[in-house]
C-alpha cells in the first residue's frame, strides 16, 4: 500500500509540475520591447545601399497566452524591405507591412476572435506597419532597431534587438520581443477563470534578397 501511496503522490507531483511548465508565461523568456511616443522620421538613404525584399520564405509570428496555456500564430500576408550596404543595414530605409487580414492562430475559433472588434479589428485596422527610425550596432555585432509600430491605430516607438546574417545575396534578419498588447489598446480580458496575460512574444524571421 505505501508503494502505491507513493508512486501516485509522485504521478501527482510530476502533473502538478507539467501544468505549472504549460502555464508559464512565454514571454518571461524575450526581451520586452522599449516602448515610447512615436517619432518623426526623415528617411535617410545613402548612395552604396542596395534595398533587399523579402522573399516567401519569410515569417512573421507570435504567441499569445493566458493562465491555462499559450497559442502560436502569425500572418500569412506580409511586405517589406530594407537596405544593407556591405551586409550592414545603412540609413533608416527599412520596413514591415502586415496585413491584418491574414492573422492565423493554431486554433480556428482562436484565429476568428483575434480578427474580431476584441483583439485587432481587421475590418476597421487592416494594415499594421513598423517603419524603422534608428538602427544600432552592438558590440556583439547584434543590433537594436528602433521603429514607429503601427497596430490597432495606435502608433508608438518601439526598440527591439535584431541579428543580421548574409549568405551570398540572401540576407536574413531575425527578432524575438514581446510587447504588452495593452499599449496598443488591445484590453479584452479574456474569461474570469481564465484570464488572458497581457505580454504577446512577436518574432521575425525574415529573408530578403536584392530588389529586381
Amino acid at each position: 500500500m505505501k508503494t502505491m501511496k507513493t508512486a501516485t503522490q509522485s504521478l501527482a507531483v510530476i502533473s502538478l509540475a507539467a501544468l505549472i511548465s504549460s502555464c508559464g508565461n512565454p514571454a518571461d523568456t524575450t526581451t520586452d520591447a522599449e516602448v515610447k511616443a512615436p517619432v518623426e522620421k526623415e528617411t535617410v538613404t545613402t548612395s552604396e545601399g542596395v534595398k533587399y525584399v523579402f522573399t516567401p520564405e519569410s515569417k512573421i509570428g507570435f504567441t499569445g497566452s493566458k493562465v491555462t496555456g499559450s497559442h502560436d500564430g502569425g500572418f500569412k500576408t506580409f511586405t517589406g524591405h530594407f537596405t544593407l550596404a556591405g551586409g550592414a543595414p545603412v540609413g533608416n530605409d527599412h520596413k514591415v507591412t502586415i496585413d491584418m487580414r491574414s492573422t492565423w492562430a493554431d486554433d480556428e475559433k482562436l484565429t476568428g476572435h483575434l480578427k474580431s472588434d476584441d483583439f485587432f479589428g481587421v475590418e476597421t485596422y487592416p494594415i499594421s506597419t513598423f517603419d524603422v527610425t534608428g538602427v544600432e550596432k552592438q558590440e556583439d555585432g547584434s543590433y537594436h532597431i528602433a521603429g514607429n509600430f503601427s497596430l490597432h491605430g495606435v502608433e508608438k516607438n518601439i526598440k527591439i534587438p535584431a541579428s543580421v546574417s548574409m549568405e551570398g545575396e540572401t540576407v536574413k534578419i531575425t527578432s524575438e520581443f514581446d510587447i504588452n498588447r495593452k499599449d496598443f489598446d488591445i484590453n479584452y480580458p479574456g474569461k474570469q477563470d481564465d484570464l488572458i496575460r497581457d505580454e504577446v512574444v512577436i518574432r521575425f524571421d525574415l529573408i530578403a534578397t536584392p530588389e529586381a
